[in-house]
This record gives structure tokens, C-alpha cells and sequence, in this order.
């Protein structure tokens, strides 16, 4: 039950006078560091912080001499914001945290509390977005460890289903995956509706990156400098945007069964030895009949010209509802 608001005495500021839901509407405005720095004003306030509906906390935020200090006051602070307040010490019953998104590193002291601290928050029921954005610490990027971070990502994953079936959006940098790794992952997040992959690579950076979801609700996917031969979507139904960005090889994406594919960008600097062009043809599937967008952008190179450059990749589709947009950006 919500408390009424103290009455005001001369001297007490207008402010902390008004009910709860009015300054917690208040702190809903604020960024969360200086949310929390409010909350921090008065015992009228202090518990506010712990009842906002939108919390975004992100790990670059966090001061610390290494990496694992700054996961350190990460931990510290979500556990602070998330906690459960009970009506006899906060000022109101909590309402339901709707949107939650963590930014943070990939550290093995530090991901079973985050786990339990997601599936804590989300075990309500009420959660609508939950995001996650994961990395490695800043001195763990050397390509030999992407493999063994990759692999502590997926165990993390399977370690918190409850956490993971409620991710509505994904954010990986530099992890390396095996086999079926992201297609499990996929399948795993049954929420999921946007996923990127950035610096990521395949453990066999020769081999294609696979993804056969049939039965997943994911719309977009972000591909940027991806390490692979090609990335094969075999079966992803519900899939409404691609982008991807930066390439090895040519055609960077090979689309399967893609009924409700709306968009695709493609963008990437056309390198000198990337002179042999690609028909899109050979990787727009015939059951992407909903395309209504398609963005070519290649970075022209200094050795190439723009004419060389727009052979990078030719059109063969006769659909008159088709927008086709290049870019050249020099």
C-alpha cells in the first residue's frame, strides 16, 4: 500500500512532500546514476530507486584500477536496484520492473550472480524487455581466448534458462562459437527478438556460421565482421530484418526459409581482392517474397573506382515493389 505523503512542516522542501508514484515518476526521468544519487538525499527518497520500472546499468560506468573491480561495483549496484523491498521497509510496494538491460563483462566470478539476480526479477512474470550486452573484459580480446569466452557464455546460458527465456534482445562482442552454438542459443530464448553478433567469429573461422530456427520468433539480426565463410540462415521464419557489415568471402549471406524477410542491408568496404562480384541472386531465397527494402553500401576503396565498386553485386530480382538503395562513403 502506497504511504501517504508526510505533511509539510516549514522548512521541508516541496519536493519530498509529493507521494510516492509522483516521485518515483520523477526518478523515471533521470539517468540511473543520478537516480540513485537522488535516492541517496534522505530516507524519504532512499528507498525510491529500488521500485523504477526502467533499469539500465551498464559496466563502463563503473570505476575501478581493473576490470574486475569495475564487475565488482556492477554486481554491487544491481544487487542494490534489484532487491526485493518489502512494504514494511520501502516507502511502496514495488511495482513491476518492466524493462531491465545489463551491459557487462564476461567474468566467472561474477555471472552466477547475475543469473540469479535475472531470474529473481523476472520470476514475476511482468517483465516485458530484458537485454543483454556481453563482452570480454578489456584484457582478455586476444583472438586465442574468444574460443574459451565463447564457451562460458553458453554454459552461462545454460545455467539460467529462466533468465535466458525472458532475453528479448542480445548483444555479443567478440565471442567465438562452435557448431551449433548460436542456434542453440536461439532456441533457448524463446522471447528473443533481436540478436547481434559483433567481432564474433566461428572457432573453424573457415566454416560457414549456421542458423536453423524453425520454430524461434527472432526478427532481426545485426551481423558486423562476423569471421566466416558465409552465414547460412536455413530456416528462420519470423526473421523481418537483416544487416550485415563487413565480410571475407562473397555472398556474406545465404538466406533459406525467410517468408516475412522485409529488409536487408548489406554493407562492407570492397577490398582490392574482393574484385570478383556476387550475384544477389545466389543468396536471396525465392521464399523471401515480403522484401520491400534493399541497402547496398560499399565503401569505395581508393584503388577502385565507383564503377568498379558497384560490381560488387548485381540485382537479378524482378519485383516491382522492391526499393533498391547504394551507398558509397568515401
Amino acid at each position: 500500500m502506497e504511504s501517504p505523503p508526510p505533511e509539510l512542516i516549514v522548512g521541508d522542501d516541496r519536493i519530498s512532500a509529493l507521494p510516492d508514484h509522483l516521485l518515483l515518476d520523477v526518478l523515471e526521468r533521470l539517468d540511473l546514476r543520478e537516480a540513485v544519487r537522488a535516492g541517496a538525499l534522505s530516507t524519504r527518497w532512499r528507498r525510491l530507486p529500488n521500485h523504477l520500472s526502467r533499469v539500465h546499468l551498464d559496466v563502463g560506468q563503473f570505476q575501478g584500477a581493473t576490470p574486475l573491480e569495475a564487475m565488482d561495483a556492477f554486481v554491487g549496484a544491481a544487487r542494490a536496484l534489484l532487491a526485493v523491498v518489502s512494504p514494511a521497509e520501502g516507502m511502496c510496494e514495488r511495482g513491476a520492473l518492466k524493462v531491465l538491460a545489463l551491459e557487462f563483462y564476461i567474468s566467472s566470478a561474477h555471472l552466477s550472480s547475475i543469473g540469479r539476480l535475472v531470474e529473481d526479477v523476472v520470476s514475476s512474470g511482468l517483465t516485458e524487455c530484458l537485454e543483454f550486452c556481453l563482452s570480454p573484459a578489456p584484457s582478455s580480446c586476444a583472438i586465442l581466448l574468444l574460443a574459451g569466452i565463447g564457451q562460458q557464455f553458453m554454459s552461462f546460458s545454460r545455467a539460467y534458462p529462466v533468465a535466458f527465456s525472458w532475453l528479448t534482445r542480445l548483444t555479443l562482442r567478440r565471442h567465438a562459437f562452435g557448431n551449433s552454438d548460436v542456434t542453440d542459443l536461439i532456441n533457448a530464448c524463446a522471447r528473443l527478438r533481436h540478436l547481434t553478433l559483433n567481432c564474433c567469429m566461428r572457432v573453424d573461422r573457415h566454416s560457414a556460421l549456421k542458423i536453423d530456427v524453425p520454430s524461434s520468433g527472432i526478427q532481426e539480426l545485426e551481423f558486423s565482421s562476423v569471421a566466416c565463410t558465409r552465414i547460412e540462415l536455413i530456416s528462420v521464419p519470423k526473421l523481418r530484418q537483416v544487416g550485415c557489415e563487413g565480410w571475407l568471402f562473397n555472398p556474406p549471406v545465404c538466406f533459406g526459409y525467410v517468408p516475412e524477410l522485409r529488409v536487408v542491408k548489406l554493407y562492407s568496404k570492397a577490398k582490392a581482392w574482393q574484385r570478383v562480384p556476387f550475384a544477389l541472386s545466389e543468396c536471396l531465397s525465392r521464399s523471401a517474397t515480403n522484401l520491400s527494402k534493399l541497402h547496398l553500401d560499399f565503401f569505395a576503396p581508393n584503388d577502385l573506382d565507383s564503377a568498379r565498386t558497384s560490381e560488387a553485386a548485381h540485382c537479378y530480382i524482378q519485383k516491382p515493389h522492391l526499393c533498391v538503395s547504394f551507398g558509397y562513403l568515401q
